[in-house]
């Protein structure tokens, strides 16, 4: 890519350097947005801007098979270098660090290496800092498997039956098959989405209101964060490892959040920053997802579409509980749905979609 000398100049000095070493050749190795397939002299990249950025790579397998996409995430530093080497043994990276002494002896031999190692692909930096931006340290150290490494394949495990989730059915088939889970320290330490979505001791009336409203659950999980707006960021983190990752469970985790936070009116008022970056983020991520994605594989619905109407229409009816401001950006975005992928918001549309609201029963009486 041609790039104005002196930038080239400042980004070589303060930028970051990975080095990537024995990687083999023909491994799907990425950076943030951007992926290639590595040749016998790769080394590593270069000239990486300071800040936050997700490293990918899928190798082959001694039978030349492409391994699932494994990734990481890794907050550069100015002038950082960062090293690591890949494992033979293991078929996979070693996350093993490297002492002072080694890092200086690679920095003095840079100009060596220099050859060999790739520039950050800059035309790519803006879109990136759009998904990334929002995303802290803290909550990395939160969200991330506690062995580093994000897995779109997870190492599976047998699973004691003391230890299983509770399951709403379980037929006779279900109960002869093993329960798997992630092997420790594997998986994203995501939030807990609640499967009921009303406190404890709740009334018939209130598992109604509650049913109908998700706030109680939306802010008792913002609650856990150490800052409101972390909720967003978590989404953020879930959508990497899915586009870039490819991490089926990380596009359930930022479905279910996503759901969560169209389904909740009355916290719109309460909320009002979470509510405007979570607009603003969904501009950017829907963008890039594809439509299939969306669609609920058993009710075969847009649960996607189906919960942004939902919320535009909570907006749209709240009154002046919530300011201009935030109607404004949610028509923005609304408009911008409309024309991306053609859906429809008007009220002609409610009508057709009126079969897929939910059923409300008041057991209160015959409780009584």
């Amino acid at each position: 890519m041609d790039i104005d000398q002196e930038l080239a100049k400042r980004m070589l000095i303060e930028g970051g350097t990975l080095v990537f070493l024995d990687v083999p050749e023909g491994t799907d190795f990425g950076m943030d947005m951007k992926n290639w397939i590595t040749d016998f002299n790769f080394k590593g990249m270069k000239m990486i801007p300071p800040g936050l950025h997700f490293i990918s790579y899928s190798a082959r397998n001694k039978h030349g098979d492409a391994t699932p996409r494994v990734g990481f995430f890794h907050n550069f530093k100015k002038s950082e270098i960062l090293v690591r080497k890949w494992d033979p043994n293991a078929e996979d990276i070693s996350l093993e660090d490297f002492s002072a002494e080694e890092v200086d002896r690679i920095r003095s031999n840079l100009l060596h290496l220099d050859r060999y190692l790739a520039p950050y692909p800059l035309e790519i930096y803006r879109d990136w800092r759009k998904l990334s931006e929002g995303i802290t340290d803290d909550l990395l150290g939160r969200l991330s498997p506690e062995k580093v490494l994000i897995r779109s394949a997870l190492e599976l495990e047998s699973t004691p039956e003391s230890s299983k989730k509770r399951r709403r059915t379980l037929d006779k088939e279900e109960a002869l098959l093993p329960q798997l889970s992630p092997k420790p320290g594997t998986a994203l330490r995501i939030t807990e989405v609640p499967e009921f979505k009303w406190p404890e001791g709740a009334t018939p009336a209130d598992i109604t209101k509650h049913s109908l409203d998700s706030s109680f659950a939306l802010e008792k999980i913002i609650s856990s964060f150490k800052e409101p707006l972390d909720i967003i960021g978590e989404m953020q983190v879930c959508y990497i490892c899915f586009l870039i990752g490819h991490s089926l469970e990380a596009f359930e985790q930022w479905k279910d959040l996503l759901l969560l936070l169209c389904a909740s009116e009355d916290a719109l008022a309460r909320q009002r920053a979470v509510f405007s970056r979570f607009l603003t983020v969904m501009s950017t991520h829907l963008q890039e997802i594809p439509e299939d994605f969306m669609v609920d594989v058993v009710a075969g619905k847009n649960a996607v579409y189906l919960g942004m109407k939902k919320l535009f229409q909570n907006i749209k009816e709240s009154g002046e509980s919530v300011d201009t401001r935030l109607k404004s950006q949610a028509e923005r975005l609304k408009q911008q749905l409309e024309s991306k992928f053609g859906w429809g918001f008007s009220k002609e549309d409610e009508e057709e979609d009126d079969e897929d609201a939910p059923v409300v029963v008041d057991l209160s009486e015959e409780l009584l």
